[in-house]
């Protein structure tokens, strides 16, 4: 199996560590020729108005239509707002895929990130989670599953092929998050269960 970080920014070697820890290859993509014969992609944190400029052309094209083409994803704070079919504030998606609503720095600024545990449905009930500037979901739509909530708020969930999340799980020494979607990979190839 081999599992793409988009490298346009943000922690790229962290979520590329995390996927090695569980067996899984990883590739840099930063060019559209870098998304062939991936079977999953990870979306980094980082900044999604910079890295929508980055994407801008070729690659961003080749992005959205992998997202509706059905190759399975996983976003991670401005990954979650660049798969988001609606971003507050914002005139249509960035590349889109699950039907939510993100607020952009939802969490506060900078100097308000912190760290806590979250129970994940499928994954433990004492995940730790990073938070930093971290969007939140504002509306899902059907057939959207929520997975994880902090304070009440919708802070994980998936649809389909895609896979969000507010925090960032690489950035802990724990893999059950990415093991998690590995395991959806799997069970979407129908090779087992999610794990």
């Amino acid at each position: 199996m081999r599992v793409g970080v988009l490298a346009l920014q943000g922690a790229v070697r962290e979520h590329r560590r995390a996927l090695e820890k569980v067996g899984v290859e990883s590739r840099v993509v930063k060019t559209v020729d870098d998304l062939k014969s991936l079977d999953g992609l990870v979306l980094p944190g980082g900044e999604s108005s910079t890295m929508a400029l980055l994407a801008e052309g070729p690659l961003l094209d080749a992005l959205r239509r992998l997202s509706s083409s059905g190759l399975p994803m996983f976003g991670t704070c401005a990954g979650m707002i660049l798969l988001a079919d609606v971003v507050e504030g914002r005139l249509g998606s960035i590349i889109g895929g699950i039907d939510i609503t993100v607020a952009r720095n939802a969490s506060g600024r900078q100097v308000d990130s912190f760290e806590t545990t979250l129970s994940i449905d499928g994954v433990g009930s004492d995940v730790p989670a990073v938070f930093i500037r971290a969007p939140y979901i504002t509306r899902l739509g059907l057939g959207v599953r929520v997975l994880a909530r902090h304070d009440g708020v919708a802070v994980m969930a998936r649809q389909g092929r895609i896979l969000v999340a507010s925090f960032h799980p690489e950035l802990t020494e724990d893999l059950r998050v990415h093991r998690a979607f590995v395991g959806m990979i799997r069970e979407l190839r129908g090779e087992g269960e999610p794990g």
